[in-house]
């Protein structure tokens, strides 16, 4: 097969369905053409990179809501431009006339799912054409493209809430009244989801044959883990007995939010969970737990690596599924890493992809702990400064001083985040990060700079080589879209729900995330180290406990944006001032809390809105509400 590790620029149709255009493009209108690409196999086969081609750009953070629309990672003022669509929502500006991201009619750098779900429908409508396509590979290719459009389904749904469900494209004889369709309810959306992945999932293989040709494709662990991801949405609060949309009616009088809560519906998400984890672990996917170097590097580096690893390294058997058509690239990288040493190039990285103060404090104490429960840590004076002593040089340089906040974290905290003085190992050679006025981590050019202070150092692989003129990207990965360590923490949330208190079946799946990372199991952290010892034994604390170990486990892969939209949790954090160092401080100054930003988040922004040309166009349409 050709690579579909996708360079599908080149693709053998581009539809354009203008009877329908007005309202959502499901039409098709060139049959002789679709008759066309289903003549043989070869053809076929690139209409299914077509069905492909759709999948959003997941490490692009001006095209990937989840990486800038949040709160986790923030862009100085001189690099947000007019096209930095993800950033401008961050800012508040999302809007009903033409929608940032809109992945609903394909405007302001979203992807048009409506022509992607059409395209999918072609594709099933016409693969019987194909005379020389032998049954065994026709039927995965079908489930391939069931999935894609369960999956393109679920990226609107996750956008905007009910949506209209299109089982099939209408015929071209259509009346434009027909055409004028209507959202459905939540739970018929999950449902028909879900149907189309069942459905995909027997005839998906468990693993690739040929990841040199094939590396991309749907598999039936990413199928399945995909279902997990769906159920758990719509278990969430956010959908799951949401009276705050019990005015979202149509105008034929139908409810389109459940207004009744549903506990099965957590069983369903766990069950699927479970289901999604038996098989890949069947498939040899595990949580990455080694890292191989030849540098005489001490644990803690090594544990840090290992972290760092197990998103960037290519082939990590955690990741289920990375987004192979948008590779995390090294002009990427470059945004992500401060400048570490003196260089002769004048642009050699443009580290503006910084990490808030917000994300530094979230991270775990070394105990396992939050930084304001832990009885052994300085909690009070963590922006005050403290003088590194030679025991502490694998994370901070000796002898420096840097914030109370920089010592005594997890091995996460510093596997994530980049800080003054702190530690950056690039495979074999010990980097040191200065960022105060003047140094090497400062602006340099228009835009070219933390506006905290900070870095994301998690998308960075400790294989990665510097040099007097460039960063050398020996690393360039599939950005995540799923993995292993997210099923586990998914399962664990799904059965703490499902039962009155926590157990040891809740704890299991969580604990083997942690331990990785070289913490204690949660009852031995909370019991030996949290103000609250007894937390984890609650379900309200077990709740606590797993939504944080999410928020650090996946943070800056853009995870953290969706949990708190289906948490209904995004209005406690997003109004929080997005703050950081003082940058332009001299000397120690820099190490004065300034507020960056202060953004305005309201119950609307949890559904985003449909561009009003829509609604005014199809009025059957009802727009979510505050918009």
């Amino acid at each position: 097969m050709k690579n579909i590790k996708f360079k599908l620029a080149v693709l053998l149709l581009i539809f354009s369905a203008s009877s329908c255009q007005d309202y959502l493009d499901v039409v098709p209108d060139n049959v002789a053409t679709i008759d066309d690409a289903f003549v043989d196999r070869t053809s076929a086969e690139r209409f299914l990179a077509t069905c492909y081609n759709y999948i959003p750009n997941f490490g692009d953070p001006w095209i990937n809501p989840g990486i800038g629309s949040g709160d986790e990672v923030w862009f100085n003022e001189e690099r947000v431009g007019s096209d930095f669509n993800s950033a401008l929502i961050a800012r508040g500006l999302q809007n009903t006339n033409d929608p940032h991201l809109n992945f609903w009619d394909g405007r302001q750098r979203g992807k048009q799912m409506y022509v992607a779900i059409r395209d999918c429908n072609i594709f099933l409508e016409n693969i019987d054409n194909a005379y020389d396509l032998d049954d065994l590979e026709k039927k995965r290719w079908i489930a391939e493209v069931k999935f894609l459009k369960a999956y393109y389904h679920f990226w609107l749904f996750k956008s905007y809430g009910p949506i209209p469900i299109v089982k099939e494209n209408l015929p071209i004889y259509t009346k434009t009244e027909d055409v004028k369709v209507y959202r459905d309810p939540v739970d018929d959306v999950v449902a028909y989801i879900v149907e189309l992945m069942d459905e995909a999932a027997p005839d998906l293989p468990i693993s690739l044959v040929s990841e040199a040709s094939e590396l991309g494709r749907i598999t039936r662990p990413i199928a399945l883990a995909m279902k997990a991801r769906v159920l758990a949405t719509a278990a969430s609060p956010l959908f799951n007995g949401n009276t705050d949309y019990s005015s979202v009616v149509d105008n034929r009088g139908i409810a389109l939010f459940n207004q009744s809560y549903d506990a099965n519906k957590w069983q369903l998400a766990a069950d699927a969970a479970k289901a999604a984890i038996d098989t890949a672990l069947a498939a040899n996917h595990a949580l990455l737990n080694e890292y191989t170097t030849k540098a005489d590097i001490s644990e803690a580096i090594e544990r840090e690596s290992i972290i760092r690893s197990v998103i960037s390294e290519r082939n990590s058997p955690e990741v289920l599924w990375g987004s192979t058509n948008f590779t995390f690239s090294q002009g990427y990288q470059r945004m992500c890493v401060p400048l570490l040493i003196s260089v002769t190039s004048s642009n050699p990285v443009s580290q503006f992809y910084a990490a808030t103060l917000r994300m530094a404090e979230l991270f775990y104490t070394k105990n396992g702990v939050p930084i304001d429960e832990d009885t052994e840590y300085d909690y009070q004076n963590r922006y005050e400064l403290r003088t590194a002593v030679t025991d502490e040089n694998d994370y901070v340089r000796s002898g420096e001083q840097t914030a109370v906040l920089h010592f005594d974290r997890e091995a996460r905290f510093y596997a994530n985040i980049a800080f003054d003085r702190g530690t950056y190992f690039l495979d074999p050679t010990y980097y040191y990060v200065q960022t105060r006025l003047g140094e090497l981590a400062t602006k340099r050019n228009q835009g070219e700079f933390s506006a905290t202070g900070y870095f994301v150092k998690k998308l960075i692989h400790p294989g990665t080589a510097l040099n007097a003129n460039n960063l050398v990207a020996y690393y360039e990965y599939p950005f995540p879209i799923i993995r292993l360590a997210d099923l586990y923490l998914m399962y664990a949330e799904a059965l703490n729900e499902v039962k009155s208190a926590p157990d040891a079946q809740v704890y299991e799946y969580i604990d083997l995330v942690r331990e990785r990372a070289g913490l204690p199991g949660v009852v031995e952290s909370w019991a030996n180290h949290s103000t609250s010892p007894d937390k984890p034994t609650t379900k309200e604390g077990m709740r606590e406990i797993i939504k944080q170990e999410r928020l650090i486990e996946l943070a800056f892969e853009g995870q953290r944006f969706w949990d708190l939209r289906r948490w209904k949790d995004a209005e406690k954090y997003m109004n929080e001032p997005i703050r950081g160092w003082d940058i332009s401080a001299k000397g120690l100054g820099f190490y004065n809390v300034t507020t960056i930003f202060t953004p305005s988040y309201s119950f609307k922004d949890y559904l985003w809105p449909i561009r009003e040309n829509e609604i005014i166009k199809n009025p059957n349409l009802v727009q979510n509400p505050g918009w």
